[in-house]
């Protein structure tokens, strides 16, 4: 799952210090939690203090024993830990069918083991806990957007967020036992739950209309697809366009 924003970065991305490089580094995984059935998070311990903003992601690179290598970028869904970094990352990965690197953390990685990343990554979709947003996600789009939800939260400024998700099934919900709250709304879009008071159907206008407070930023996660839906929505709703952000994901194994 490769995430790919609609255009660059416009200021320097935060990291170990002003004007350093992003530098490999070797992660020791703390945890590997279950999210769904084909998504885990794992919590790596970084041996250099890094700091990062909610909505970014890091590289993951493989390397076999034959010196072949291969590389993913996977959003961070873990919240800034404080102003100085800290040393501990979450990465949520969705395993994907023939993925090669996703395969491997899904099927081999356990905690002990060590795992070469690098970042963070991206400046134009992340947020600083600063000021209103809207998130609006997809499926697995959620994962950098949960980062931002757990930023507002910690610092005791939910009232700053509103974040809608967009999910097939109860099934298929990361964070579903953290997610709910006042402000999160979840859409099912083939099977909803029992008592849910939506049926099951894509996202509609009535269901973004009503989030839109004005002034806002908005940051839209989920595949191509369904990022271009969800803008669509989110203009007919009034939002400018200079006003959202948008991070497409695509298979990238």
């Amino acid at each position: 799952m490769q995430p790919s924003t609609s255009r660059p970065a416009p200021s320097p991305v935060p990291g170990p210090g002003p004007g350093a490089p992003l530098l490999w580094q070797t992660a020791r995984v703390l945890a590997v939690r279950d999210e769904t059935p084909r998504a885990k998070t794992f919590r790596l311990e970084l041996p250099h203090r890094i700091r990062h903003m909610a909505g970014q992601y890091f590289i993951l690179r493989l390397t076999a024993p034959d010196g072949y290598v291969a590389s993913r970028a996977y959003s961070l869904s873990s919240p800034p830990e404080g102003p100085d970094g800290s040393t501990v990352i979450e990465l949520t990965v969705e395993w994907l069918d023939d993925g090669e690197v996703s395969g491997y953390l899904h099927e081999v990685v356990e905690p002990g083991d060590e795992l070469d990343v690098r970042g963070p990554v991206g400046g134009f979709f992340a947020w600083d806990g600063a000021g209103p947003v809207l998130l609006v996600a997809g499926g697995s789009g959620i994962v950098p957007l949960m980062a931002m939800l757990r930023l507002a939260r910690q610092a005791g400024r939910s009232d700053l967020v509103r974040l809608l998700v967009s999910v097939r099934t109860p099934g298929d919900l990361y964070f579903a036992d953290e997610l709910p709250g006042p402000e999160t709304t979840v859409v099912y879009t083939r099977a909803a739950p029992p008592g849910a008071g939506r049926g099951p159907g894509r996202l509609r206008l009535d269901d973004v209309a009503p989030l839109v407070r004005g002034g806002e930023t908005v940051f839209v996660c989920g595949s191509a697809g369904f990022a271009e839906a969800a803008t669509d929505l989110l203009l007919a709703a009034g939002v400018p366009t200079p006003s959202i952000r948008v991070e497409r994901f695509g298979p990238s194994g």
